[in-house]
């Protein structure tokens, strides 16, 4: 995933009603940017702490500036911007990188499936079957370790109890982590957190639920999945 022109970096002052962050450009100049998570942010963000935004160049939008990296308390780098994991995950599988989602005809984004009225992120489909690819885009860290969820995720452990019926049906369903932080070196439940999703998700591996995750290298000029990370 290309930035073209690169992302533009400035200061992170503030991030509030969710969805909004005001920043100070390398010239001085404060304004509000988009921050598009829909999570707590929880430890990948730093107030006065150095942010990288993309401009939309839309002026009918209100916030035509959008909060993509952000530097965390221990200087690691996070992918704030959460629409972008699905874009890199599908990159990803078809330039080869996800060695283990190979050997499928076709991919397809956004399909409706299930008895709760989801969406799945991406089904792949093949001569042997679909593969459901449900993903998640972790930027919670403690020290190495990552966590998903960083808040109460009652659309997360839906997607969970989904994937466990298609397992259990016998069709692949695999839970992928998109992991937009530099320092994160395996991934787990955030049990402390959120317990029914860690409960939902003791199960799902139970019935069959692949769980994958790789980590994204990230920088001003691009973001692209490089490497598996250790699930525990």
């Amino acid at each position: 995933m290309k930035f073209t022109p690169p992302l533009q970096k400035a200061t992170l002052l503030r991030r509030y009603k969710r969805f909004l962050a005001d920043v100070e450009s390398t010239e001085g100049e404060v304004f509000t940017v988009h921050c598009p998570n829909t999570g707590s942010m929880r430890n990948c963000w730093v107030e006065g702490g150095a942010c990288w935004y993309s401009d939309s160049a839309n002026l009918k939008r209100k916030y035509c500036h959008t909060l993509e990296l952000a530097t965390t308390p221990d200087g690691a780098l996070a992918g704030v911007n959460t629409g972008r994991a699905n874009a890199l995950v599908e990159e990803a599988i078809l330039s080869g990188v996800v060695t283990e989602l190979q050997g499928y005809a076709s991919l397809r984004r956004e399909v409706r499936y299930g008895e709760e009225n989801s969406r799945i992120d991406l089904l792949l489909s093949g001569t042997d079957g679909d593969c459901y690819v449900e993903v998640k885009n972790v930027t919670l860290a403690e020290g190495r370790l990552g966590y998903f969820p960083d808040a109460v995720s009652t659309r997360g452990a839906k997607h969970l109890r989904e994937l466990q019926k298609l397992a259990e049906a016998g069709v692949r369903a695999v839970l992928f982590y998109c992991v937009q932080h530099s320092g994160i070196e395996s991934v787990q439940a955030a049990r402390d957190i959120d317990p029914a999703y860690a409960e939902a998700l003791d199960v799902a591996l139970a019935a069959g639920v692949q769980v994958l995750a790789y980590r994204a290298q990230l920088s001003a000029e691009r973001i692209e999945l490089s490497e598996p990370l250790t699930f525990l």
